[in-house]
Order: C-alpha cells, then sequence, then structure tokens
C-alpha cells in the first residue's frame, strides 16, 4: 500500500517510520534541511522505551509532483499550513485515494455530511480564502484526532514523547473498507486506532482544552500545571470551557466528563508547555485560527456568545501579528 506522508515534522514522522517499519510503501512530502536528512538516511524515530526505529526506505520528495499516485495521504501539516499546499494534492491521487486529515481544532471540512440546517455551510476560519474546499474533496476525506507528542529533534529524527493513538472516523460515521484498511495498517504499526462513529465529537474533546489552554499559554508563558492552580486563570479556563461547551452542544456535540475534570487532566500532565507557547518561544506561525477563532466563528453562527473566547482571542491575534511583523520571538529566561 502507497501512502505519503505531507509534512515530515514530528507527527509525520512518527507515522511514516511506523508505517514504513511494518512494511508500507511510505514517501514523504519535505523540504530543505528535513528533506536532504531523509533523502540521505531515512527517517529515525526515538521510542519513548528507549529504542529507536530507523526506515531507511522511505522516498522523500519537495514536490508532490514528483511523488507519483498514493492510496493514502496522511494529511500532518498544522491547521494553518495546509491551504499553501492544497492545491498540489492532485498530484498524489487517483480516483480512490483517500486523504486523511491530521490537524488540530474545527476543520474546514465541518459541515459536509453533517446533515441538517448547517449542512454545507463554509467556516472562514481554518479555511480563510476558500483554497481547502476548492482543491480537496471532502468526499476523499477520513478524520482524524491526533492524540502522541512528539518533537522533531534534528532533520530527520523524531523522539516520541509519549502517546500512540489516532482516532479516525467517516465524515458520515460509517465504516467503510478504505476506514478499516488504513486503521488496520496503522494497528499493525503499532498505533492503537479506535474507530469513531462520531469523528466530530472526538475532534471538539480534544479542542474543549486547547481553545483555552494553548492561547493562555501563548499570553502568559506558562505551562499546563500553572495556569490550573493559578486561581484566575482557572477560573478563566472554566469560563473559556463553559463558552466552548454551549457551542458544541449547540451544534449537537454532548461532553461526557465534567469541566472540572477536563482542567484536572491538564493539571495532571504537569509542567508541560502547550504548542503554541513553543511556537511563540520559537517565532513560528500560531494555530489560532482553527483552535480559537473556529470556535468564535461557530459561536456567532449558532448565536452562543463567546466573550471570553473572544477577549483571549483578539489578545493572542494581536501577539502574533505583533510577532510575524517583526519576525520575532518570545521568551521568559532567568
Amino acid at each position: 500500500m502507497k501512502i505519503a506522508v505531507v509534512g515530515a515534522g514530528a507527527i509525520g514522522g512518527y507515522l511514516g517510520a511506523r508505517l514504513s517499519a511494518s512494511g508500507e510503501d511510505v514517501t514523504f512530502i519535505a523540504r530543505g534541511p528535513n528533506l536532504a536528512a531523509i533523502q540521505a538516511n531515512g527517517m529515525r524515530l526515538r521510542l519513548d522505551d528507549g529504542t529507536e526505529i530507523h526506515a531507511k526506505d522511505v522516498r522523500a520528495f519537495e514536490k508532490m509532483a514528483d511523488a507519483g499516485k498514493q492510496d493514502y495521504v496522511l494529511l500532518t501539516l498544522k491547521a494553518h499550513q495546509v491551504g499553501a499546499i492544497a492545491a498540489d494534492l492532485v498530484y498524489l491521487c487517483h480516483d480512490g485515494t483517500a486523504i486523511v486529515t491530521m490537524q488540530n481544532g474545527i476543520p474546514w471540512w465541518y459541515f459536509y455530511k453533517i446533515g441538517g440546517p448547517l449542512e454545507g455551510t463554509r467556516l472562514r476560519a481554518p479555511d480563510p480564502d476558500g483554497r481547502i474546499a476548492q482543491h480537496l474533496d471532502p468526499a476523499r476525506v477520513i478524520g482524524s484526532v491526533v492524540y502522541p507528542a512528539a518533537n522533531l529533534v534534528a532533520p530527520g529524527v523524531v523522539e516520541l514523547l509519549e502517546g500512540n493513538r489516532f482516532g479516525l472516523g467517516e465524515l458520515d460515521g460509517s465504516t467503510t473498507p478504505r476506514l478499516k484498511t488504513i486503521a488496520d495498517a496503522m494497528i499493525k504499526a503499532g498505533f492503537r486506532v479506535p474507530i469513531a462513529r462520531d469523528i466530530r465529537s472526538e475532534i471538539w474533546l480534544k479542542l474543549w482544552g486547547n481553545t483555552s489552554l494553548n492561547p493562555l499559554s501563548a499570553l502568559t508563558h506558562a505551562t499546563l500545571v500553572d495556569m490550573c492552580r493559578y486561581p484566575l486563570t482557572r477560573n478563566l479556563i472554566a469560563a473559556m470551557m463553559a463558552e466552548a461547551e454551549a457551542v458544541a452542544n449547540a451544534v449537537g456535540v454532548q461532553f461526557k466528563i465534567s469541566i472540572e475534570k477536563r482542567i484536572a487532566g491538564a493539571e495532571a500532565v504537569g509542567a508541560h508547555k502547550t504548542s503554541m507557547l513553543q511556537d511563540v518561544e520559537l517565532g513560528r506561525p500560531l494555530e489560532l485560527d482553527a483552535l480559537v477563532g473556529a470556535v468564535v466563528e461557530l459561536g456567532a453562527l449558532v448565536k452562543v456568545p463567546t466573550p471570553n473566547i473572544s477577549a483571549v482571542y483578539a489578545c493572542a491575534s494581536l501577539l502574533a501579528q505583533t510577532l510575524n511583523a517583526q519576525h520575532g520571538k518570545l521568551r521568559i529566561t532567568s
């Protein structure tokens, strides 16, 4: 089975290395030093138990047009990076190619095959200029929720921090042959792959924390445990989660745990910096629109007020704009 991994970063490298080691034909789409390293030495994966997987037989290209047609495309870029490459995905696709979207946040396809009065509604936050929807047929899409944490520690080298679970689901909740095939391949490679009958609810469960914790960490430079234990930010997190839950309820999603349990879960992770805080420290673009702006947009769409989320989104957006304009990064040092 031919599998292309578009975005050979931490999660893409993790997936591609294990799939290749299990016998799949894996091609990475990468660029710069990472591309050169994979072409020269393959992809190395350092697991959390100290062992290493060296995927020597992978191929890597900068241009999708050079990679050939694939059976599956794992789209492992961040949400704000997808628009720039959407038009080129056609080069990887034959008639039956499925594309597994592995972005955090509310996806651009959210209202495709959802049914009801919002069917077909276009969301601007995850796809501002409509390029993704124009070039990526949602009929090809398999939804996903990414749970592991990993780092690209050097070109062509990924270090797993923890986790091996990837939720997968068809947008209409069905269990199709193409879904079962990619799930089975990932299970063979060593991943846990529960098939979701409602992938949107799975997306919301992860998003529930990301909507509040990620932008607040970017603004405060605090770890998860610090934000959750400081009374003022804990109260703000709870207020933002209550607003997000109300929006989710309005689009038909019910959460099975309480806000306090969700915050306690984040607190238990400890002194962890969110991905958004890491991006601030490294001067990288922030994944704000899919994680936070989309919830504000959905709130307006279903007439659910989101004053706390909107205020934090405004502040974090200005921070992102300032860092981008100054080509800067921001880190607290002693």
